[in-house]
């Protein structure tokens, strides 16, 4: 088995959700559930087959994103993974319930915009992901200050009352 590391490839600000499903109905599952969740969404969709023609299947509103979406599963090559980039002013935590519910996803690995690289399994023609390394490693422990300044930016965001 050997590992290797693959970057994800994205603007700095571009939030996406990696994760892990069953069944090729994933694609148009996670779309409906996009589209009935948060109206005029712009999202890009890639999805890994892991058997028969093995292609990366694809769905989205946004041309760029499925784009992006596309060039990542494919670097990424690990069977029945997805990943699934949002336009601007949409985060992940306005779809992670409703991706939660869609019925083939298996796990979610990460929904951030930090930069992230996947850890790949590479074994005989095989691919898995066995994790993420999202963002940077913690400087320190928050302070008093720190946590006003975090409910205080939570209720600015409107996240919070």
């Amino acid at each position: 088995m050997d590992l290797s590391l693959v970057t994800i490839e994205k603007p700095q600000d571009t939030n996406f959700i990696l994760g892990q499903s069953h069944f090729i109905k994933t694609i148009e599952d996670i779309h409906e559930a996009l589209l009935n969740t948060v109206p005029g969404i712009q999202f890009g969709l890639a999805f890994c087959e892991a058997s028969g023609k093995r292609l990366v299947r694809w769905s989205g509103t946004h041309e760029t994103l499925i784009q992006m979406a596309q060039k990542n599963a494919m670097a990424i090559g690990a069977g029945h993974c997805f990943i699934l980039f949002l336009g601007d002013g949409f985060y992940p935590i306005n779809v992670l319930r409703v991706m939660r519910d869609v019925p083939e996803i298996v796990h979610l690995f990460c929904a951030t915009a930090n930069p992230t690289q996947v850890i790949v399994a590479t074994h005989g023609e095989g691919r898995g992901i066995m994790g993420v390394i999202d963002g940077d490693a913690p400087l320190g422990i928050e302070g008093q200050e720190d946590i006003q300044w975090r409910k205080d930016f939570l209720r600015m965001i409107g996240y919070k009352q």
